[in-house]
């Protein structure tokens, strides 16, 4: 874009530091908390996933933009995150299935974007002193005045967002995941009924259970027992979704009395936060959280690479004794995966849909259906 037509932008944290680009996407203030993203690619899978709401995310991949947008990359309706910070962009992407550019997608759902600052040095210091608020400005230049406006902003410790991306109302899933990634073993003469509680799904854990062969039903976290209990599920979804989950007290009531039913339960992400805290356990912030396409994962010798986000985990001190690890974050020790040790409950604290992302973890689809089978014969 040529040097006239730039407008600038003013990136502002909490702590006072404070960084000046240009704009891309809409104009107007945003205030969220500032995460980065360590991906090279998926930015669209990024910026539409609900786990990223409230949250202005950067992006360490030095190029944002190259192969556009296009409906079928959406992990959701639209954007979900407060704003977008880059190195770079580009106006003109090179991609078949694209179908708009990333400035213009961004415009169009008035998410507010700057780029042009150094993504490698505001990374640096969200490791050093941790994920922190911020707000993007193209109104507000003035470090002071903006930085007057962050400081009002709630912490995302004791925020419950579910409400803000849960489903409004019950519905089928029925897509399955493209014909390029098939490794379900589709069980459609003997299918499985599961419901999944939606606390910010993404679609492409929909397209997951489905392709293995699952009748998925998907009902807002404000469920009752009862509605959930209306379809005669075989298994119990717990999905992803943003926010401290201790403040989910909803969903945690709620998968308290499921668990009481003894049917499989599998969670991903918040939904294995969700339940560790429903079998007792507590949970904490991390300091700046995981979010990226390649972080080990495993215990005993046994490592899977796996797609994370997530800024809470689970204390392991506080699980209770029926409660083993199944897998660890092998760069930081925390609790990557759970499971009952009589029973058929588990989750992990990664995506093993992983779109972008390795396929590692996709067997714990094929587990959960296994328990379901089990369960049935049982």
């Amino acid at each position: 874009m040529p040097q006239k037509d730039k407008q600038a932008a003013l990136l502002m944290l909490a702590d006072g530091s404070f960084y000046r680009g240009w704009s891309f996407g809409a104009k107007g203030t945003v205030i969220g908390e500032v995460v980065f993203n360590t991906g090279m690619t998926g930015y669209q899978e990024v910026l539409t996933d609900p786990s990223y709401c409230g949250q202005i995310v950067t992006f360490t991949y030095p190029e944002l933009g190259n192969t556009g947008v296009n409906p079928e990359d959406e992990e959701s309706a639209h954007p979900q995150v407060k704003g977008a910070i880059a190195r770079n962009i580009t106006y003109r992407p090179s991609n078949w299935r694209s179908t708009q550019s990333l400035p213009d997608y961004l415009q169009e759902h008035h998410i507010p974007g700057i780029y042009g600052i150094d993504t490698r040095a505001l990374t640096r210091k969200i490791r050093s002193t941790g994920a922190m608020n911020g707000g993007i400005s193209t109104e507000i230049l003035d470090p002071k005045r903006l930085q007057s406006l962050v400081l009002k902003a709630p912490s995302m410790a004791g925020l419950n967002l579910v409400k803000e991306v849960t489903t409004s109302k019950i519905y089928e899933w029925s897509e399955t995941t493209d014909s390029s990634w098939e490794f379900a073993e589709k069980k459609d003469d003997n299918s499985f009924t599961v419901v999944a509680i939606d606390f910010g799904i993404k679609r492409n854990i929909l397209r997951r259970l489905t392709s293995y062969g699952c009748k998925v039903i998907v009902v807002p976290a404000t469920a009752s027992v009862d509605e959930i209990l209306a379809y005669n599920p075989d298994g119990i979804f717990l999905s992803n979704g943003p926010g401290d989950p201790a403040a989910v007290t909803e969903g945690v009531a709620l998968t308290k009395e499921l668990l009481k039913l003894e049917k499989p339960t599998f969670g991903i992400c918040m939904g294995h936060q969700i339940l560790g805290l429903s079998l007792g356990a507590q949970t904490f912030k991390l300091k700046f959280g995981h979010r990226g396409l390649n972080q080990p994962a495993g215990l005993k010798q046994q490592v899977e690479i796996t797609s994370q986000n997530h800024g809470f985990a689970i204390a392991s001190e506080s699980l209770a004794a029926d409660v083993e690890i199944t897998h660890l974050n092998l760069n930081d020790k925390t609790v990557a995966g759970l499971q009952h040790k009589t029973l058929p409950f588990f989750s992990v604290q990664y995506h093993p849909e992983a779109s972008p992302g390795p396929h590692d973890a996709d067997y714990l689809f094929l587990k959960f259906v296994n328990l379901m089978k089990n369960s049935r014969d049982s």
